[in-house]
């Protein structure tokens, strides 16, 4: 059960941020002035796509929370990397984020480093 509270956290903190990019997006540039910034920000506190970015945020930690009664942090923290691969991928789907070289291998890294460490429980 360990594991799905791991993966439960990265599946929620995956699609906050992919939510919050998607509204952030729609709702266009961030103002120069004080005034324009702080309405901005308003109004996307206000949208209930954004709200369930953060509400996606705080399930993550409540799963988070459980997955810690489970592993030694040192052991589940590096899973967590794999939000970063997600997030890259369904990126380039969503939003047509670039792929560079320099992306695919550091995300390759970030991998190899979730094998070796997943070999030292």
């Amino acid at each position: 059960m360990g594991y799905a509270y791991i993966f439960a956290t990265i599946f929620f903190t995956v699609y906050g941020q992919l939510v919050l990019k998607w509204q952030v997006d729609k709702a266009g540039a961030l103002p120069d002035e004080t005034f324009g910034k702080l309405f901005f920000m308003a109004k996307l506190l206000m949208n209930p796509i954004v709200l369930s970015g953060f509400l996606s945020a705080f399930i993550a930690s409540l799963f988070w929370m459980a997955a810690m009664s489970k592993f030694d942090i040192s052991y589940a923290y590096p899973f967590m990397s794999l939000s970063f691969v997600l997030v890259f991928i369904l990126s380039i789907f969503l939003f047509q984020d670039p792929v560079t070289i320099q992306k695919v291998l550091g995300l390759t890294l970030i991998v190899l480093g979730i094998l070796v460490t997943s070999q030292s429980l």
